[in-house]
């Protein structure tokens, strides 16, 4: 429904099956071992690309936003590819995937303990300092997935940082999945607040 409101806003919306994504195959669903936030991030960079050499989309008012993993993309694309995206909103996003669903994370980034290196390039809370264009970060207080203290330790890492072009909208009574409309509703409108600002 909101990509059907930013394309009746004049917005060229693209929605990808980046690396990792169901229903590919072997080699495209183990593109992200040991590093989330790369091969799969390139697919949203050659998006980017594609969007501006093949549709002319001015790719300097490109956004992107995302919820749970995507949220995790979004940051890692502002924070790693900063020139790429005008803004990002990341909703209920990993910040740091060491203190993630362990079953989950173990099978892509293997242990913390022994696979530091694999955690550190993966998680956006140590590429915070990245950050250029505006960001929107949502999170639900009761998120039991993922937990709302990732987007509290990076927004305190973006205070350390001294970065003033980003903001936490937080939901007191929301899970990791929004069930009040006025919910919904918030979080959409202050994405669009976000595009309407910087990427018209």
């Amino acid at each position: 429904m909101f990509h059907h409101i930013l394309s009746a806003s004049g917005y060229t919306v693209l929605d990808i099956d980046y690396r990792a994504s169901s229903g590919y195959g072997r080699d495209w669903r183990t593109g992200i071992y040991r590093f989330m936030g790369g091969k799969d991030l390139e697919d949203h960079l050659d998006a980017a690309k594609w969007l501006a050499t093949a549709q002319g989309v001015n790719p300097k008012k490109i956004g992107i936003y995302g919820g749970s993993y995507g949220g995790f993309i979004t940051l890692m694309a502002l924070f790693t590819s900063p020139d790429t995206f005008a803004a990002g909103a990341a909703l209920r996003p990993v910040t740091d995937w060491a203190h993630y669903n362990h079953p989950y994370t173990s099978n892509i980034l293997n242990e913390p303990q022994k696979d530091a290196e694999a955690y550190r390039k993966s998680s956006p809370i140590y590429h915070a300092q990245g950050l250029k264009s505006a960001l929107l970060i949502a999170h639900g207080m009761v998120d039991v997935n993922v937990h709302y203290q990732d987007s509290v330790r990076l927004a305190q890492r973006l205070i350390e940082l001294g970065k003033d072009n980003w903001e936490l909208a937080s939901y007191p009574v929301e899970d990791h999945g929004f069930v009040e409309p006025t919910s919904w509703t918030d979080e959409y409108r202050r994405i669009f607040k976000l595009f309407e600002k910087n990427l018209k």
